[in-house]
């Protein structure tokens, strides 16, 4: 994989080889170097895990342009957009995440030209869009090393001048960022962010030019801080006096719109700090550190589709600990396990349609809320459900759009008595029964609201209605009759036939991908329907599984599902 440079040979271009050598070659630097960064990481949070974070943010770029090549013969803009996208899919960490923006900015550029000249601009680009990317950036971190990086190869040059200049550079700012940062210099130790931007910059400077520099510390286990050298141990963060921050770190990518963004980022820069949203073009990649992971991910869904959630609890969570005495349920237990006169731990209270959905969620230990066709139920109703759920933690499922206003306010009035409760924004019944397949008591709070919101975002779903009068749609012209195909709230077909109409919908909901179809019919359906639907799929769709579930009388015609 790598390019042999003779002695004092040195390249003039950055071609695709020069990039994949440089991913791989920054990729073993911070091998080598994930342990004392490790050690010296004190700032957001001295959580010991900032070299690891580059390392696997390094390894998902790598991945990505190991994959591109195994396909193609990649050009040098292929090559540096694939691996700005692998890390943007793969960051860890909030410097993992600004990693990503560095090498997103850096592609922009590459993808223009190869020379020296284009690599400073590169540089350039990359400080600018990683400091745009944090909400409140603040001096003395990696952003001030890739700042430093930035002017020291201004004016551009050869690409190993360029490289050599931005390396030296780094360096110096690296080793400048205890008097810049308190924090550091309580526990006197470098920015462990920028010590790992200097080991990528380094990587780049043995790509171009065959020598590899000094690195940022003079020796093993060491780090150079205000013109000492200091030990510090691999894998033990040095103390300081800085003040505890937010209990979570919640990571996911986005999918949403520029203008969804910026709303998401006012709404988690009030939660939390530590806020950096890299990427663009449709896909993003949102770092943040709150008290509540619940209400972060729940922005991420109010904004778009979120992936790949991952929440990281910083410390010991002693309130989540369980309590004393048997936590199973007993026969005398109500919907939340709790015995008479005690209040469970955590609940969940879901709203359903009919009576099949309401038996179906109550099994699974839901305290369940009839939605009838006209008649939503009203904040009272969902309050004194959260009520009777006896919990000291509850989740509410309201499974439909109309209902978020209502159950917000069934929410608040419920915190205000010292229920702790969150609320997950499902849509659909359907989206409320993925939720409530993955919900485990036993988790932490937090992270079982993540999981069963992560559950539900993945669930794209869809609904089958007859239409009462002739009215104009999304999809065109209906008369009373019509059989009308809902997916994600919008009419997309328009149908005579309720089998025909929902074969339809199937096709569209899995053109876009698939692993398990969710069916729920009420009793007033044709009987053959849901075996006609499972056939469907399994000729059409060999990798995709199928359930149904009778959701009773009550209920709409047809619920489609697809995760």
């Amino acid at each position: 994989m790598s390019r042999a440079l003779q002695p004092d040979e040195e390249l003039v271009e950055l071609d695709a080889e020069a990039v994949r050598t440089w991913c791989a070659r920054a990729l073993d630097a911070l091998g080598r170097e994930r342990e004392e960064i490790d050690a010296i990481n004190v700032y957001p949070v001295a959580d010991g895990d900032t070299g690891t974070n580059l390392y696997l943010t390094a390894e998902a770029a790598l991945q990505a342009v190991e994959a591109v090549f195994a396909a193609s013969a990649p050009d040098t803009a292929e090559t540096v957009r694939a691996m700005a996208h692998g890390a943007l899919l793969g960051a860890r960490g909030n410097s993992g995440t600004i990693l990503a923006q560095l090498l997103r900015g850096m592609a922009a550029v590459l993808a223009e030209g190869r020379d020296g000249d284009h690599l400073a601009r590169a540089l350039a680009e990359a400080a600018s869009a990683a400091r745009q990317a944090v909400a409140h950036p603040v001096e003395g971190t990696v952003l001030t090393v890739a700042a430093a990086a930035a002017t020291g190869c201004a004016g551009g040059g050869t690409l190993l001048e360029v490289a050599t200049r931005a390396h030296d550079a780094a360096r110096t700012a690296l080793e400048a960022t205890p008097g810049q940062l308190a924090v550091l210099g309580r526990a006197g130790v470098v920015d462990a962010g920028g010590r790992g931007l200097v080991a990528v910059l380094g990587a780049l400077v043995e790509t171009v030019g065959g020598r590899t520099p000094d690195p940022a510390g003079t020796a093993p286990g060491t780090v150079r801080v205000l013109g000492d050298v200091r030990a510090v141990p691999a894998g033990s963060p040095p103390t300081c006096d800085g003040e505890a921050g937010p209990a979570y770190e919640v990571i996911y990518l986005l999918e949403a719109e520029d203008a969804a963004v910026d709303r998401l980022r006012a709404r988690l820069d009030a939660l939390g700090d530590s806020l950096v949203v890299v990427g663009g073009d449709g896909l993003w990649n949102v770092h943040v550190h709150v008290d509540d992971a619940g209400a972060a991910v729940e922005a991420g869904v109010d904004a778009g589709r979120p992936h790949r959630i991952r929440i990281t609890h910083f410390g010991a969570d002693a309130a989540a600990a369980k309590p004393s005495g048997p936590s199973g349920r007993s026969e005398s237990s109500g919907p939340s396990g709790a015995g008479p006169g005690e209040r469970a731990r955590r609940a969940v209270v879901a709203v359903v349609p009919g009576e099949g959905l309401a038996g179906l969620c109550a099994e699974a230990g839901a305290t369940t809320v009839r939605s009838r066709p006209g008649e939503p139920p009203a904040d009272d109703e969902l309050l004194e459900a959260i009520r009777r759920a006896h919990a000291r933690e509850v989740v509410l499922l309201p499974n439909d759009t109309e209902l978020r206003r209502t159950a917000a306010a069934a929410a608040e009035r419920a915190r205000a008595e010292g229920i702790r409760v969150a609320l997950i924004p499902t849509r659909a019944a359907v989206q409320g029964i993925a939720a409530l397949a993955v919900h485990e008591p036993d988790r932490r709070f937090d992270e079982d609201v993540v999981a069963m919101t992560a559950a539900a975002g993945a669930t794209r779903y869809a609904e089958l209605a007859v239409a009462e009068r002739r009215s104009f749609t999304s999809a065109g012209v209906c008369q009373a009759g019509d059989v009308l195909g809902l997916i994600e709230g919008d009419v997309a077909v328009i149908g005579k036939d309720l089998t025909e109409t929902a074969r339809t919908v199937l096709d569209r909901m899995l053109s876009a991908g698939g692993e398990l179809v969710t069916l729920v019919v009420a009793d007033d359906t044709p009987p053959g329907l849901a075996p006609d639907l499972e056939g469907h799929v399994r000729r059409g769709y060999l990798a995709v599984d199928t359930t149904t579930y009778h959701a009773g009388a009550g209920a709409p015609p047809l619920l489609i599902g697809v995760e």
